[in-house]
């Protein structure tokens, strides 16, 4: 049985790479858009880099957690 702490633990790690998934899709469709526009408007261009910023500093966190999407 698992106690409560390695319970929540493997919620927060859940989260986290639920997280990492919405946010990988958020930049790509973000990216997608700027890429087809005939001309990206500056804050298109900064949404990409903040999404994209986002994504990095969440699979960092997974790195440091070592959460891994396979266990």
């Amino acid at each position: 049985m698992l106690t409560k702490k390695k319970a929540k633990k493997k919620a927060m790690d859940q989260q986290l790479l639920a997280d990492i998934k919405r946010m990988k899709h958020e930049w790509e469709a973000l990216e997608n858009i700027i890429e087809h526009s005939i001309e990206p408007s500056e804050q298109g261009i900064l949404d990409v880099s903040l999404a994209k910023a986002k994504y990095l500093y969440l699979l960092r966190e997974a790195r440091h957690r070592k959460v891994n999407a396979l266990s």
